[in-house]
């Protein structure tokens, strides 16, 4: 399956920061779904305030400080960036959680060190390096987001020489995801693991819009849905087509801040344009009509 863009998630984009992202290469491709980079310098005494709601599933996440797992979350976040810094990320597959994660229902809106010195300490010198300096050089402009790390088009190592730093942390990071799986008997792909990632695809392409209808595709039980994601994913099916579903209408409303929400409401599921209001507040913290660039905001 190709890589597909996807950067629902970014609720103000374009503000603070530049993201390089790639797909994941073949090895690991059953574990991550991609590797994001966000880089920004920011000038003195100035901030960017990123609002952002996540993806529904995990990253980790190498910086300056150290290596971490970020659990999916129920609500939407907001990170301030100040001054400069980077990460690399992975957004990890279901089975790619558990390679990390024994109970990934206790990440959520959560997060977990991991012990992985020389991994961190690789990653560091690459980022550090001489190319790195230049860390406006082939980026795409992108919010830095550990919750989410929206997908998009995958940047060639050889696009330009300042992103050869870029590519070999991404390397890096994806060598140890590699390294983990072997480690486990199946290899890190049970036949659950991989009915996991089946069930994550299938809401990711947006078609399923209830867990009745997700059970179907699966030829599983409700229960046993249920089951599977908090097993590999560590927030509930029906909460994970909801963050698709809300991710539709907050990227509708944002590209035509005067859509009908009546009609976005009844096409993307939601019972009514009430219903569809108040999952929007819930969740986000303000109305459909108080977003950002909307005739009422």
């Amino acid at each position: 399956m190709s890589f597909r863009p996807t950067t629902k998630g970014h609720l103000t984009p374009g503000t603070g920061s530049a993201v390089t992202r790639f797909a994941a290469r073949a090895d690991v491709a059953a574990f991550v779904r991609q590797i994001w980079i966000p880089e920004w310098d920011l000038p003195a005494g100035e901030q960017a305030e990123q609002l952002v709601l996540g993806y529904p599933a995990s990253n980790v996440v190498v910086e300056p400080d150290g290596v971490a797992i970020y659990g999916p979350t129920s609500r939407a976040s907001t990170r301030v960036l100040i001054g400069s810094g980077w990460a690399v990320g992975a957004l990890l597959k279901p089975a790619g959680v558990r390679l990390f994660a024994e109970r990934p229902a206790e990440l959520l809106d959560a997060d977990a060190p991991i012990a992985a010195a020389d991994l961190h300490r690789s990653i560091c010198d690459v980022m550090a390096s001489p190319g790195a300096a230049e860390r406006s050089g082939a980026a795409e402009s992108g919010p830095a987001d550990f919750s989410l790390a929206g997908s998009g088009p995958p940047v060639p190592a050889d696009a330009a020489p300042a992103a050869a730093y870029r590519a070999r942390a991404a390397d890096l990071l994806q060598d140890y995801v590699v390294a983990l799986a072997a480690q486990r008997s199946d290899g890190g792909m049970s036949d659950e693991a991989a009915l996991a990632n089946q069930m994550v695809d299938l809401i990711d392409e947006g078609d399923i819009r209830s867990a009745p209808q997700l059970a179907r595709a699966l030829h599983l039980s409700e229960r046993s849905v249920q089951r599977l994601a908090s097993r590999y994913v560590g927030m509930s099916a029906v909460l994970m087509l909801r963050r698709r579903r809300l991710q539709d209408a907050a990227e509708r409303v944002r590209a035509d801040p005067a859509t009908d929400l009546g009609e976005l409401a009844a096409e993307l599921g939601f019972s009514d344009q009430a219903h569809l209001t108040r999952e929007f507040r819930q969740v986000l913290g303000f109305t459909p009509r108080q977003y950002p660039g909307s005739p009422a905001a």
